[in-house]
């Protein structure tokens, strides 16, 4: 099945298969006879072909989009809607060409006679390996519903402690970017002005204020070069992230050591682990294959680490809550937590316990760093703004004491 790309368009088609039924459905292509092409290889006869417009084919599928996707076949298989009816109404559902695209492929894959995991397994971009083992413990089990429901809880949890996460990281990096424009600004447009205006003073200006103008200069000179190194470095930064483990690594680490977004950062690794080892665990999936899916669940190259030894201890025969021991990342109510759910074969409910306390945690740090933020803010701009006003006027204030 072809994806929606930049030279690729949806297409509505309708027609009769081998036995006469008539029938409509939506496909991607490149051109409308590459569309009767390929209905024709199924067995379908086209008999109205009808392009779609562009202006929402562009709109990528997010992982909003498949939360919602799976909170809704959770709903539907459970209120006992076929699947293949379910995920007809789902794909009615999106307003977004590539999700309905996204869907319409699995109603396809699963009416030729393919697993729901199988087909999940064929979108590796939208489902990763915990989705599609999570779906496949569940149909082999035969409570997909169930499953399911578990599944649409996890996403909605883990979405949810992302959107705390980025709430609390963006809203001091835009105060502060919109901090530097406004003293871009005023280097560039207005302290030239003022310059003009000291150069007419006979008298020697204050260092503070010397010091503006020679940043001034600088800028007007450099400015350019200096944004361009700026760019440069941050996508060079970017690509190393990407692509060197140990730089990746160095990076996590230095992270987990700030004085406050640390801590954030570590209760919701902690948070992350615990609730899709408690969500795989209670779904059936072998310790060892959930410990893989769990390692790269955390979100932080450290904990990944720290899970993938961890697995390796449980393989050679050691509990779960000594390899956390000596893992040296995880806290002690977390391992405590752990150890009770062993000894009494809770284990996945006690996880989710402990998930629970730490999204928790995660909640009351997201609120104390914004309660915290907002006055911190406030100085840094006083200190930026206040600053350069200060030094543009002094020699004004100076020269009128003179007087």
């Amino acid at each position: 099945m072809a994806t929606l790309d930049v030279k690729t368009c949806l297409y509505r088609w309708e027609g009769t298969d081998r036995k006469g039924k008539r029938i409509k459905g939506e496909m991607a292509a490149h051109s409308c006879a590459m569309i009767r092409m390929h209905l024709r290889r199924q067995g379908i006869t086209a008999t109205r072909i009808r392009r779609e417009g562009r202006s929402r084919a562009g709109t990528p599928v997010t992982a909003l989009h498949i939360t919602l996707f799976t909170r809704q076949l959770a709903t539907l298989i459970r209120a006992g809607i076929p699947l293949l009816q379910a995920l007809e109404v789902i794909s009615n559902g999106f307003e977004t060409l590539r999700m309905r695209q996204l869907v319409a492929d699995l109603r396809q894959d699963i009416g030729a006679g393919t697993s729901l995991a199988a087909a999940l397994r064929k979108k590796p971009l939208h489902f990763d390996a915990l989705f599609c083992s999570l779906i496949e413990a569940g149909e082999q089990a035969g409570a997909l519903d169930a499953l399911l429901e578990r599944i649409a809880i996890y996403k909605e949890k883990t979405e949810a402690l992302k959107k705390k996460i980025k709430k609390a990281m963006t809203y001091p990096v835009a105060v502060l970017l919109v901090a530097l424009a406004v003293c871009t600004i005023l280097l560039i447009e207005v302290v030239p002005k003022f310059q003009g205006i000291f150069s007419t003073f006979d008298a020697e200006l204050p260092a503070f204020t010397l010091g503006a103008i020679a940043l001034s200069e600088a800028l007007k000179t450099c400015g350019l070069w200096l944004l361009a190194g700026v760019c440069a470095t941050l996508g060079c930064a970017r690509r190393y992230y990407r692509h060197s483990a140990t730089w990746r690594q160095r990076l996590d680490r230095w992270q987990l050591k700030l004085p406050v977004t640390g801590r954030l950062l570590h209760q919701s690794a902690i948070a992350r682990f615990a609730r899709t080892l408690s969500i795989t665990m209670a779904a059936g999936v072998p310790l060892l294959e959930a410990l893989d899916s769990v390692a790269g669940a955390t979100g932080n190259s450290v904990f990944k680490e720290a899970v993938l030894r961890l697995k390796q201890q449980v393989a050679t025969g050691s509990q779960i809550h000594m390899a956390m021991t000596s893992a040296g990342v995880f806290p002690g109510m977390a391992i405590q937590m752990t150890a009770i759910g062993e000894e009494s074969g809770t284990l996945d409910d006690m996880l989710g316990h402990v998930a629970t306390y730490y999204e928790n945690e995660v909640d009351t740090l997201v609120d104390n760093l914004t309660t915290l933020m907002e006055p911190a803010i406030m100085v840094v701009l006083g200190v930026l703004v206040g600053g350069l006003v200060i030094a543009m006027y002094l020699p004004i204030f100076q020269l009128g004491q003179v007087i």
